[in-house]
């Protein structure tokens, strides 16, 4: 079996176990907290929070789910997959920018030319800068990779199927990988691009991860509910069993 038939193959094995709603709800999330992390939340000297933080734990929880189940391979493919979905959105969205026409909101300015700065800043919005999509992709790809290694290397040593070892794993991945996530993402595109220091960088890129960790906390009891449900109804043990007699990990 060539090595492309044999991707697409385990793609599919893959997409048929993981439950679609898990599926939607992580591509969606990605696609969401990049659009909206061109909003600032709060912004001081040296820290800043965007709306992105919002969203962007869900991903993480989606993955630690996955990752407990269907080993750390699997939480890397669905998230190759959900950033090949953004990058399709992100280029859908610019090519929307650019058609003529105005925006809803253009009709409520009180005048022309207000609603033509109006309609001017959600097409920027909307479409983006090649810079942050390159950015997050691979800020969200070394993330990835982090985050399910260290959860599957965690798991093997600590988890013995109860709370406090999904949340261990879980945790203390998740804490590292967003914080990679964060640095990349600043390194690459807020200190190139956006003239933030370094010191500025270190500081949002850990404030960041303390505030998306915090929210994983709260949410991670009905992660561990999730995927002790999937281990019990056999979910996708069709793919973990392909993945067995194919000698290697999930």
């Amino acid at each position: 079996m060539s090595a492309i038939k044999r991707v697409r193959e385990d793609y599919k094995a893959l997409l048929h176990g993981v439950p679609a709603m898990v599926t939607t709800i992580f591509i969606l999330s990605v696609v969401l907290m990049n659009l909206m992390a061109s909003k600032e939340l709060y912004r001081s000297e040296y820290f800043c929070l965007n709306c992105g933080l919002a969203l962007s734990w869900i991903s993480f929880l989606c993955m630690d789910c996955i990752c407990k189940r269907f080993g750390p391979k699997a939480a890397t493919k669905i998230s190759i997959l959900a950033m090949g979905v953004n990058v399709i959105c992100v280029i859908v969205m610019k090519l929307l920018s650019m058609a003529p026409g105005a925006w809803a909101a253009y009709y409520s300015a009180p005048d022309a030319a207000t609603g033509e700065l109006v309609s001017s800043g959600i097409d920027s919005t909307f479409g983006g800068a090649w810079y942050v999509v390159v950015g997050s992709a691979a800020a969200m790809l070394l993330s990835t990779l982090v985050n399910s290694g260290l959860n599957h290397f965690i798991g093997s040593r600590a988890d013995k199927g109860n709370f406090s070892g999904f949340a261990k794993r879980s945790l203390i991945s998740t804490g590292i990988a967003q914080w990679v996530d964060n640095f990349v993402f600043s390194a690459m595109v807020s200190h190139v691009f956006f003239g933030w220091n370094w010191t500025q960088v270190l500081i949002c890129s850990t404030t960041s991860m303390v505030v998306e960790l915090l929210l994983e906390a709260v949410f991670s009891p009905m992660g561990y509910r999730i995927s002790k449900r999937w281990e019990k109804e056999k979910i996708g043990q069709k793919y973990i069993d392909r993945m067995r007699k194919a000698g290697v990990a999930a």
